[in-house]
């Protein structure tokens, strides 16, 4: 169930960009929701729950700032396409490699805790997905690939996720110090949702309808989680 979750999560991203072709404003209210809903996990149920588990607060603190500073690295790489954008240009010749394995990795890490921790942390990685799904897809049918590629490229990413379960699960590595891995999972998350909202907001006027999407995004936690 878990991994149909996450590859849905992929798929349904793509599928809209193919259906639907979704203007850049509906893709700005999605990443605003789904920036609120990451944030709101992970202050209401994430951050108490890796307290909970530890006895070294300090270290899982520094974890979580470590956390922060990788994904600042990572999105040197992936030009921002974790909270929506890709800041890059391609004239269909050369794959952006970097920019790929960039957000594998993020995808993968993702995965690795989330058979030891309870729906809240699987419902957040499924909401963060389907934005970074369609970004991704709408970059790559801008390209000159063939869907062949595209599709191969896209069932690739989506099996990332899955994998960390897999692996998460099978290596007692990741049993051991799975405290220290949600608090670096978190420190991501902090980094994504963070980004997300402040970006999504333009000359930093009031827009009512992010206003609702994100407002939507923490009722959904609050009420749901």
């Amino acid at each position: 169930m878990i991994n149909i979750l996450l590859i849905s999560s992929v798929l349904i991203g793509s599928l809209l960009v193919f259906v639907i072709k979704p203007s850049t404003k509906i893709v700005r209210l999605l990443l605003a929701f789904s920036g609120s809903y990451l944030l709101s996990v992970t202050i209401l149920h994430l951050l108490p729950e890796v307290y909970e588990t530890t006895t070294d607060p300090k270290k899982i603190g520094i974890i979580i700032l470590f956390g922060i500073i990788l994904q600042s690295i990572l999105e040197s790489f992936s030009k921002g396409a974790e909270h929506g954008h890709i800041h890059i240009h391609t004239d269909g010749k050369k794959f952006p490699t970097l920019l790929f394995l960039s957000l594998c990795l993020h995808a993968f890490s993702e995965g690795l805790p989330i058979n030891h921790s309870d729906d809240n942390l699987l419902w957040a990685i499924v909401v963060h997905k389907i934005p970074i799904a369609i970004v991704l897809t709408t970059f790559l049918v801008n390209t000159k690939y063939s869907k062949k590629t595209i599709f191969g490229f896209l069932f690739f990413f989506g099996l990332m996720s899955p994998l960390g379960v897999l692996i998460g699960n099978k290596i007692g590595f990741f049993t051991d110090y799975y405290a220290e891995i949600i608090a670096l999972i978190i420190g991501i998350f902090l980094h994504i949702s963070t980004i997300i909202l402040f970006e999504s907001s333009e000359n930093h006027k009031f827009n009512i309808q992010k206003f609702t999407a994100i407002l939507l995004g923490i009722l959904l936690t609050i009420f749901t989680l």
